[in-house]
This record gives structure tokens, C-alpha cells and sequence, in this order.
């Protein structure tokens, strides 16, 4: 099996977790609720909690997000992200509300008011997120790169680095995100080759729930399997709670973090002996509280079968009404296929105990 060297990257602390370094990468979101409405976005935060998020963020566009804050901070259980644009005022009172971090765009800001946010930030013990998008690069850039190209976005993000740097501030997470698959893919490369701060890498405006999934998987597959990228958000339209299935769901398929078992199913193709879609529905619904990094085949003929099954920790290769149950390589039994889904979640649930 192949494996991917992860970038070198200097960790930074966000709360109570680390990002970057050797840590997993951090699965992030963001609520969609009025920040100013506390129980409604506590109750949203404690919903992405327990789906697994590890980052949460909240917009605080103006002074009523603002005092609400240090109410969610006190109650939040997960480290509290304030995003802010434009407002110096909302950004320093995030810090001083105890935010863990604060998300600005110093594009949108302004140089000395970039300044004493991260005075503030540095004295408070907060981490700056130094975000560049496509939409908000400096016209001096546009102008020189004919756009908000990949080297506009890198070099914007440089130059923010270099002030913060003179600053003596370096607790900074950098992103340098574009709707645009190709530019968000080239601009995080050149970044990963310059700097050694954690990226937070995603595709921003992605999508709805459907399309936004793909996309993201297409413009952040390439950079974790390229060893690129320390924490991570899918931008979906809609509910974040879909945000955390398919942000683990990437990590596993590109096999930088894998928390629950990956099942990989044959296309179904005429020559299938077993009823691969139903088992898989079925294996997938009885295994969704198992938390073990198993990869589970489940194949329905003998072409593709038994070579797959046996590259997994477990698997099926079907035919003629049953299945030859493997378990790292070596074949266990053969089972009925009215028995192979009791079978396989048992042995799946006995190798996680191991």
C-alpha cells in the first residue's frame, strides 16, 4: 500500500487542540444561525459536536455578534472561531470576548487596524487565520498577475505573513481558497512549498449538498494526497451537519484520517452472484457506530472478488448465492448469502476489539 508524507508544518494551538505538525487534521464548520441568538447556536454547535466537528466558527458581523460571544465561549465545547470582516472593533472584541482563534481577510481590514488585531491577538494568547480569497486580492496583485490567480492569492498571502511576522506574531493558520477547482489546487502548492504554517484547505461557494460534496472532493482530494493540508472545512449550502460526514468521508478516501470503516463494493456489473447493494446498505447501516479504521471488501463475483477481498481486513467474494468470507488475505469460510451480512458485522466488530 501506498502512503503519503505529510508537509512539514510548525503547530499551532486553537483551545484546547493543536493543528498542524503530526496532529490529525481537524475537521472544521461553521453555524448558520444568528450569532446573537445564543441558544440556537449553542444547540447547533452541540449538534456538529457530536457529529464529529473539532473547529467550530461563528460570523460576528456587528457589535450585537459581538456581545454574545463571551456567553458562547463559556459554553461552547468546541474551540470557538470568530470570522470577521471589515470590522476592527468586531475582531478586537471577539479577542477579548476569549475566541480561540479569529478569522480575518487583512485585504478587507485595513494595515493598521491588521496591526492591532494582532497585538491583541498575541496578548490574549488567540490565533490569527489569515484568509485569502479569490474575491478579495489586493488590485495591485489583480493588476500584476492579470487576475486572482494562483500566484496573486500566494503572493497577498505573503505579504500579510511578512507583516505579522515583523510583528513577532506567528501563531497564524493560513488559507488561500478560490471557487475555482484548478486555482484553489495550484494556489495551495505554492503555498505548501513556501510557507510552513497549518493551511486550512477548502473550496469555497461550493455548493448544495449533492454537487458541493463532489466539488470539494475534487479540489481537496489532489492536496491531501500531495501530504497538503492541516485542517479542513466542506463549504455546503444548507445545513453544516452534512459538512462533517463528507469532510470525514474525504479524509478516509484519501486515507489521511480514517475513524470508521471504509467499505469498498464492486460496480455491480452482470456477473455478480450476491446482492452486493443490499448487503452494503445493510453492513453500512449495522457498522455506523464503529469507530475502527477497518477497510471492508464486498465483492459479488470471482473476476475482481477475491483480490480485493483479500487486500482488505475483511471481505466478501460472492457467487452462486453465497460468499468466501477473508480476513487479511486468509479465507475464514464460505457463507450463505442470507447469513453474510450477520457474518461479516460480526467478525468487523471482533477485529475492532483486537
Amino acid at each position: 500500500m501506498e502512503y503519503v508524507t505529510r508537509r512539514e508544518t510548525t503547530p499551532v494551538r486553537i483551545g484546547a487542540i493543536a493543528i498542524g505538525g503530526t496532529h490529525p487534521i481537524a475537521v472544521q464548520s461553521m453555524t448558520n444561525t444568528r450569532t446573537e441568538d445564543i441558544a440556537g447556536t449553542l444547540a447547533q454547535i452541540r449538534g456538529l459536536a457530536a457529529a464529529g466537528c473539532e473547529i467550530v466558527r461563528v460570523a460576528v458581523p456587528h457589535p450585537k455578534a459581538v456581545r454574545a460571544l463571551p456567553a458562547l465561549a463559556a459554553e461552547c465545547p468546541l474551540p470557538l472561531v470568530a470570522d470577521v470582516h471589515f470590522r476592527e472593533d468586531c475582531a478586537l472584541g471577539a479577542i477579548e470576548a476569549g475566541v480561540a482563534k479569529v478569522r480575518i481577510n487583512p485585504g478587507n481590514l485595513g494595515a493598521e487596524a491588521f496591526l492591532r488585531v494582532l497585538d491583541a491577538a498575541g496578548a490574549r494568547g488567540a490565533a490569527v487565520r489569515i484568509g485569502v480569497n479569490s474575491g478579495s486580492v489586493p488590485m495591485d496583485l489583480i493588476e500584476t498577475f492579470g487576475g486572482p490567480t494562483p500566484g496573486a492569492l500566494v503572493e497577498a498571502a505573503a505579504r500579510y505573513v511578512a507583516i505579522a511576522e515583523r510583528r513577532g506574531f506567528t501563531a497564524i493558520v493560513l488559507s488561500l481558497k478560490s471557487s475555482d477547482t484548478l486555482c484553489n489546487l495550484r494556489a495551495y502548492r505554492r503555498a505548501a512549498d513556501r510557507f510552513r504554517y497549518p493551511l486550512h484547505i477548502g473550496v469555497t461557494e461550493a455548493g448544495d449538498a449533492d454537487y458541493g460534496r463532489i466539488k470539494s472532493a475534487a479540489g481537496l482530494g489532489g492536496l491531501l494526497l500531495d501530504g497538503i493540508g492541516d485542517t479542513l472545512r466542506v463549504s455546503l449550502t444548507g445545513d453544516p451537519i452534512a459538512e462533517i460526514a463528507a469532510a470525514y468521508d474525504i479524509l478516509k478516501a484519501t486515507g489521511r484520517r480514517i475513524l470508521t470503516p471504509e467499505i469498498v463494493a464492486c460496480p455491480t456489473c452482470a456477473r455478480q452472484g450476491i446482492d452486493v447493494e443490499a448487503i452494503v446498505a445493510e453492513v453500512k447501516a449495522a457498522l455506523k457506530d464503529l469507530r475502527a479504521p477497518l477497510r471492508i471488501a464486498i465483492c459479488g463475483c470471482i473476476v475482481n472478488g477475491p483480490g480485493e477481498a483479500r487486500e482488505a481486513d475483511l471481505g466478501i467474494a460472492g457467487g452462486g448465492g453465497a460468499g468466501v468470507l477473508f480476513r487479511h488475505g486468509k479465507t475464514i469460510m464460505k457463507v450463505p448469502e442470507s447469513k453474510l451480512v450477520e457474518t461479516l458485522v460480526a467478525e468487523a466488530r471482533k477485529l475492532a476489539q483486537k
